[in-house]
């Protein structure tokens, strides 16, 4: 594929939209360790449940905006008026069931922060802190668990696949192909 920077990159990354391949380089497979966008992840890939990421990134502003700059306690204390007013938001997915799971999930993220000290102890305790190096995989075993054990809280639109998914996407898997400029 013809990069206009003459870089390689994963072949899932789509030339054609700059805000991808910004992504590509400069987030996806960083290892995050800070709650905030730990929890600003969650929420968009439960979102992209059942369509693409690229979808879910070209939303992302509106996102934000709709969800307070992902602020845990807000999202947290959301009612049926503001689950209602993110129904009507033009700018994000407006899944009610997805919608109702990020307030759902919110209030769960904080119970296991208040467990482990952080959601991040938490997310990277099932790697003893190590980022696991795999490629073309969608799903695993470690995925499998993970989604197990926070759907066995009550989170939803967290399965194996998401899970994998955020995973890569905060650095706990990194799965950047053969061949890409930022393969190491």
């Amino acid at each position: 594929m013809k990069w206009n920077d003459n870089k390689q990159r994963c072949t899932w990354a789509n030339p054609k939209n700059p805000r991808y391949i910004k992504y590509h380089d400069e987030e996806w497979g960083v290892p995050v360790y800070d709650d905030h966008k730990l929890f600003e992840m969650l929420i968009l890939e439960s979102f992209q449940a059942g369509l693409s990421w690229e979808c879910v990134l070209n939303k992302r502003e509106a996102f934000y905006e709709a969800f307070d700059g992902f602020d845990l306690d807000k999202v947290c204390n959301y009612g049926a008026e503001k689950e209602e007013s993110l129904r009507e938001n033009a700018g994000i997915i407006r899944n009610k069931l997805k919608i109702h799971a990020a307030v759902t999930n919110a209030n769960i993220f904080k119970e296991i922060q208040k467990e482990f000290g952080s959601f991040s102890d938490y997310i990277w305790s099932w790697t003893n802190g190590e980022i696991i190096h795999e490629v073309h995989e969608t799903s695993s075993p470690l995925s499998d668990n993970v989604s197990a054990d926070l759907k066995k809280r009550g989170m939803k639109f967290v399965g194996t696949t998401i899970i994998y998914s955020y995973m890569q996407a905060v650095g706990i898997i990194y799965s950047h192909e053969p061949g890409c400029y930022m393969t190491y």
